[in-house]
C-alpha cells in the first residue's frame, strides 16, 4: 500500500471540511450499506453523495501523510470525491469479500464524474489490484476526462498494469497529444517492446512530415540499438531545439556507450542536464 491510514485520514478530511449534520449523513449511509449488504443502496448513495458532502470554502487537507496530500492536490480532490472514495473504502474494509464485485460493477453504472472518481483514486481503496480489470477497461474510452483519470498522475497504472496494458496506455495518451509527462513511471516502466514501438511510429510520422511530441521518446533510454541510435542522430540534427533536447536525455540516462559517444559531441546539452536547467518536464519551454 502506498500510503498508511488511508480511512482515517480521509474521514479527517470530511471532519475538517463537513458540517456534523451531513458528515453523519455519510456515516449512517455507510453503516447501514454494511449490514444490510445492500448493493442498490452502494450505488444509490455514491451518486448522492454531492447533494450532501458539499461547502462553500475551499477543500482544507490538513494531514500527517505529506504523500497522500500531495496526491491528492495533483489530483485536484474535492470534496465530493472524498466522500464517494471513503464510501467505498469503507463498505469495503467491512465486508470486502461481499462489496469487492459491487465496487468493480461501479464501471459499469456510473456517470462520467463518478467514474473519474473511481478511477483517480482507485489506488487508496483496500486491494487495489482487484479492479485492474475496471482500470485497463478505461483505457478504451474515447472520453479523455476518464482517460486522464487512470492514466495521468496516477501511480496505479505503473504498479499494477502488465507490459502490454501499459503500452497501451502510453500509445494512446501520445495518440490523444496528452501531457506525457504526467504519466507516472515512465523510466522505469518502459521496455524493449515499447521502444520499437516508439521508433516505428516516429518513422511513420516523420514519412508523413508530422511532428512528433519531443516528450515521446522519453522510455527508450535503456534499449538502445542500431535503428534508435539513428533515431537519436536524427533528433540531435533537428532544427527543433526540443528534439535536440530530447536526444541528449535519452543518451545522458542510456547505458548504451554508443549513445554516450554521439552526447559527446553536445557538451551545452550536457552541461543543462547535468545543472538542472534541461529536463523533460521543461524541454518545450
Amino acid at each position: 500500500m502506498l500510503f498508511e491510514n488511508i480511512g482515517a485520514q480521509l474521514l479527517k478530511i470530511l471532519e475538517d471540511n463537513v458540517d456534523k449534520e451531513n458528515k453523519q449523513w455519510l456515516l449512517s449511509k455507510i453503516e447501514g450499506i454494511v449490514e444490510s449488504e445492500s448493493t442498490k443502496d452502494l450505488y444509490l448513495t455514491y451518486s448522492l453523495v454531492p447533494t450532501k458532502i458539499r461547502s462553500e470554502k475551499d477543500l482544507s487537507l490538513v494531514l500527517d501523510d505529506k504523500e497522500l496530500k500531495a496526491y491528492l492536490e495533483i489530483q485536484h480532490a474535492n470534496l465530493q470525491q472524498i466522500g464517494r472514495i471513503y464510501l467505498l473504502y469503507k463498505v469495503l474494509e467491512a465486508k470486502e469479500d461481499f462489496f469487492k464485485a459491487k465496487v468493480a460493477n461501479i464501471i459499469e453504472v456510473a456517470d462520467k464524474s463518478e467514474l473519474e472518481t473511481f478511477l483517480k483514486f482507485l489506488v487508496l481503496l483496500p486491494h487495489p489490484e482487484n479492479y485492474k480489470v475496471q482500470a485497463v477497461e478505461a483505457l478504451r474510452t474515447n472520453i479523455s476526462t476518464v482517460f486522464d483519470a487512470i492514466a495521468l498522475n496516477n501511480p496505479y497504472p505503473a504498479l499494477y498494469f502488465n507490459e502490454q496494458q501499459w503500452n497501451q496506455m502510453y500509445l494512446k495518451a501520445a495518440f490523444m497529444q496528452q501531457n506525457l509527462n504526467e504519466i507516472v513511471q515512465v523510466e522505469k516502466r518502459g521496455n524493449k517492446e515499447l521502444a520499437r514501438i516508439i521508433s516505428d511510429y516516429a518513422h511513420e510520422r516523420w514519412a508523413a512530415s508530422r511532428e512528433i511530441d519531443p516528450c515521446f521518446w522519453r522510455p527508450v533510454s535503456n534499449f538502445m540499438n542500431e535503428k534508435i541510435i539513428k533515431d537519436m542522430k536524427r533528433l540531435f540534427s533537428s532544427d527543433n531545439i526540443a528534439e535536440r533536447k530530447a536526444a541528449a536525455l535519452c543518451c545522458y540516462h542510456s547505458n548504451s556507450s554508443e549513445a554516450k559517444e554521439i552526447l559527446a559531441s553536445f557538451t551545452e546539452l550536457i552541461n543543462g542536464i547535468e545543472n538542472g536547467s534541461i529536463t523533460w518536464q521543461n524541454i518545450k519551454e
